[in-house]
């Protein structure tokens, strides 16, 4: 009989593991905290990787359906120039573009997609708390916030950065560190045109605007710990250094008239150096919280969902012991986590902490920026890195064909 699994998160792993392991034949119940998937300012950027994933699964045309902005290429301004820096256009794959897409949008594509699945249930406003445990030490269930408990034959903890269920089962964390933390907000867009999703570096400061086509979504990032230092200059010298910043953005800065409207984002670059233990496996964020540097936190994360589903969606459906798969989960997912962060903390030291530095002055683009922005054929290698990533999964699990 097949086992049943319980996966604890309805975010990117979490759903994209869901659907995976149902359309595998296993009974699979995703408990989500919250009642909805509507919360502002998460990740939106759906990479190619994740786009191609979608195409394996014949479900790439139906996503697309859903609201989104197409991103093909990644522009700077950096001292003062515009600079190109990425062209997804030269990726060797169907998918040559950035999908910005809601991720509420994202998020509910998924759980319709796997609700055509007879063994799937999302059980909304189902807060875990902690893990459950048989005789010999094995979880056998998740134990939730209004004292019920859900039992399981196996748990995923896909939920989050501040995973309660990673901490609960002691698993093990390396804190890698960040320079930064992150102010978001949204800022009106007075002319539509086409995207133009850009990052603005100067001396000391950085800010990012994402182009959601009649609004910006934008990142104001600080140095870490000085939110309160930020908030106790006032809104109004806020609203200036938007200004001084992105000049043509100083007018729809005067709709932030109360700090409820900045969301802080506290960046954590972490992961676990165990992401299992009998009856538990640890994905996405719950298992390796990612910088926004790159904005692939959210594709890393379906990456994991993948590797789990085609290493062990057949024996669960089989009704097999998988505990002595876990452990390969981590080994196919470790290298590629391991590289990204070590490019993020890089970027981190090298880059953003930098501009921290109230010595640094930036005059103009560094050389590499140069390069990128004058041959249109180097671009195509941060397009690779960002968009594709390093050893990045294939569908490989099984389809029991039970599609309704």
């Amino acid at each position: 009989m097949a086992a049943h699994l319980v996966i604890v998160g309805g975010g990117p792993a979490g759903m994209m593991a869901g659907l995976l392991f149902a359309r595998a034949g296993v009974p699979v119940t995703v408990l989500e905290k919250h009642g909805d998937f509507l919360r502002d300012f998460r990740g939106d950027t759906v990479h190619p990787s994740t786009l191609e994933l979608f195409r394996e699964l014949g479900l790439r045309e139906r996503l697309l359906e859903r609201p989104h902005n197409k991103v093909s290429e990644l522009t700077g301004r950096i001292a003062g120039r515009r600079m190109r820096i990425a062209d997804f256009r030269r990726l060797p794959v169907e998918s040559r573009f950035i999908a910005l897409m809601p991720q509420w949008d994202f998020l509910d594509f998924v759980a319709d997609e796997a609700r055509h699945y007879p063994g799937f249930v999302l059980r909304k406003n189902a807060e875990a708390t902690g893990l459950s445990y048989d005789p010999g030490g094995r979880v056998n269930g998740v134990t939730l916030a209004d004292g019920a408990l859900v039992g399981a034959d196996y748990v995923i903890a896909a939920d989050g950065r501040r995973s309660v269920l990673r901490e609960a089962a002691a698993l093990p964390l390396l804190d890698i560190g960040a320079p930064m933390d992150v102010f978001w907000f949204r800022l009106p867009k007075q002319v539509t045109t086409g995207n133009e999703t850009m990052g603005v570096f100067e001396a000391g400061r950085l800010f990012v605007q994402i182009d959601r086509g009649d609004y910006w979504q934008c990142a104001y990032v600080f140095a870490k710990g000085q939110a309160d230092a930020v908030r106790s200059r006032g809104l109004e010298a806020f609203r200036r250094e938007i200004a001084t910043l992105v000049p043509e953005l100083g007018q729809a800065a005067a709709v932030l008239t109360d700090w409820d409207q900045v969301k802080l984002l506290s960046v954590a670059l972490d992961r676990l150096t165990r992401w299992y233990r009998p009856g538990l496996l640890a994905i996405g964020d719950a298992a390796h919280a990612m910088s926004p540097v790159g904005g692939v936190g959210i594709n890393l994360a379906i990456q994991d969902a993948v590797a789990a589903a085609n290493l062990m969606a057949g024996a669960m459906a089989e009704g097999r012991d998988v505990d002595p798969i876990a452990p390969l989960v981590q080994q196919r997912r470790l290298l590629p986590t391991r590289i990204i962060q070590g490019m993020q903390k890089l970027a981190h030291d090298r880059i953003i902490g930098a501009l921290f530095d109230p010595d640094v002055r930036l005059t103009e683009p560094p050389w590499p920026v140069k390069l990128l922005d004058r041959y249109a054929m180097l671009r195509g290698i941060p397009a690779r890195l960002v968009g594709l990533g390093f050893q990045r999964e294939h569908v490989r699990s099984p389809d029991a064909g039970l599609r309704r």
